[in-house]
């Protein structure tokens, strides 16, 4: 019995159904399948957990004793039989089916027709495709067998502007599907939107940064503070980046970043406001690159501290890649007269490189022509 049961499951596993398929239709007709070739039965005192994961679930030997471990009243196959027919009627592959027992291995235990079936038809309502849908199972397994996931997605469809935006967090962190929207998730969008942040803003933050959502609006609300001191004030066009980047460290270490920009590029608390300002990404760089970029930009190229806080966008470019080659093209144009010895080098870093190949062209046309001019670039 148990050898025809496997089969079965392995064949509904095998083969997606068709889109133009109702998913509850599909569900039915596998639960039926499944029923009548291995009805349910009392616990069975013969039945492992583990070979069950490996030889129905098509978990690894490593994936199934580490699953096995959370399943320790599991006695039956018979639920977890049922959500498997369930997730093959979703269209979920055999690879999808063991991905999603291996994430939560206590998806196995979840009532069918009370909460799986429910969720299903309650996330058609909203709108999402079956493709979605299976996709969201995959990603979210353990927030699907809560049927509050329905009133969860209910909120953040419109927040975040569609499923597909929704799903893109979902691939890193999953547990703000988990945050309780009247105490957690409601008062820190309305804290943004004090901030000034419309509803696009909002939902770009969250995507790029979803663990926000689900923070204490305490820790929130700290971080809009750190983002002010920082010098960036809430109707900036940057304070969005700024405060993701805020979002992603400790204040400890902002605060350790900020001295290391003051000592490095020996600029004042004012002069590191106006970078930060203009370019929080300033933040994320490493103390190695800072170094080497300060050690070029002043000690070989000569640019003054107060210059380069107010043109931060060059701490943000390759150093080998962008800042030395052009200075070494600026400085070969002006010893050769080509070029005028007034001419910003900030200009030539922010330059367009179709702009720059245009100029080398000028450059291969002069030094082969028998007459010398000046570019006017």
């Amino acid at each position: 019995m148990l050898l025809l049961r496997q089969r079965v499951l392995s064949h509904l596993l095998s083969g997606a159904p068709s889109p133009s398929t109702s998913p509850l239709l599909s569900l039915h007709r596998l639960l039926s399948t499944a029923a009548t070739a291995a009805p349910a039965v009392s616990p069975n005192p013969s039945f492992a957990v583990e070979e069950y994961l490996v030889s129905t679930c098509g978990l690894t030997r490593a994936q199934a004793l580490k699953a096995s471990a959370k399943l320790p009243h599991l006695k039956s196959p018979a639920n977890p039989d049922a959500v498997l027919s369930f997730l093959a009627g979703l269209g979920l592959s055999g690879a999808d089916v063991a991905a999603v027992v291996a994430k939560d291995p206590r998806f196995l235990c979840a009532g069918v027709e009370r909460t799986l079936a429910p969720v299903v038809a309650g996330l058609t309502g909203l709108g999402l495709s079956h493709r979605k849908i299976a996709r969201l199972v995959s990603l979210a397994p353990g927030n699907f067998r809560h049927t509050s996931v329905v009133s969860k997605l209910e909120y953040y469809l419109p927040l975040f502007g569609s499923i597909d935006n929704l799903l893109r967090p979902l691939k890193h962190c999953s547990g703000f599907l988990g945050s309780h929207l009247e105490r957690v998730v409601k008062p820190n969008v309305k804290l943004l939107a004090e901030c000034g942040l419309g509803a696009s803003d909002v939902a770009k933050l969250f995507i790029r940064e979803p663990r926000m959502i689900s923070a204490k609006p305490g820790r929130v609300l700290a971080m809009v503070a750190c983002t002010e001191r920082l010098g960036v004030p809430r109707d900036s066009g940057m304070f969005r980046q700024a405060l993701h980047t805020v979002s992603c460290f400790s204040e400890d270490k902002i605060a350790a970043k900020v001295d290391y920009l003051k000592r490095t590029l020996r600029w004042s608390d004012t002069e590191v406001g106006i970078a930060v300002s203009k370019a929080p990404v300033l933040l994320t760089r490493s103390n190695g690159v800072l170094q080497r970029m300060s050690d070029f930009l002043i000690s070989e190229v000569g640019l003054e501290p107060a210059y380069i806080a107010h043109r931060p966008a060059m701490l943000t470019c390759s150093l080998e890649g962008r800042l030395r080659p052009r200075y070494y093209v600026m400085r070969f144009l002006k010893e050769s007269g080509l070029l005028n010895h007034d001419r910003d080098y900030y200009s030539m870093v922010v330059v367009r490189e179709k702009l720059l190949a245009q100029g080398r062209c000028l450059l291969h046309s002069h030094l082969h022509e028998p007459r010398s001019r000046k570019m006017d670039c």
